[in-house]
């Protein structure tokens, strides 16, 4: 699950690249070129990438090995 999160953030990161390219004209090709509202598009899906690789990566914390054991349910314990 984690490559398939890094994977779609790297290309959600390009195709934003690309329209922030586009929209502002530094790679004018096509109907997007010097639209300004790509551009703001563009920027939006690269922040939603790079958030989408740092959730992909994040460390998690692991349990201590005695809480992933159940309780027993033979309580030699007898104190009243």
């Amino acid at each position: 699950m984690k490559w398939v999160l890094n994977i779609l953030g790297v290309l959600l990161f390009l195709v934003g690249t690309v329209w922030i390219l586009q929209g502002t004209g530094v790679y004018a090709v096509g109907m997007m070129a010097n639209q300004m509202q790509y551009a703001y598009a563009g920027i939006v899906v690269d922040i939603v990438a790079i958030a989408l690789f740092f959730i992909a990566n994040r460390r998690r914390k692991h349990l201590p090995p005695s809480s992933s054991n159940p309780p027993s349910s033979n309580n030699t314990n007898t104190t009243s």
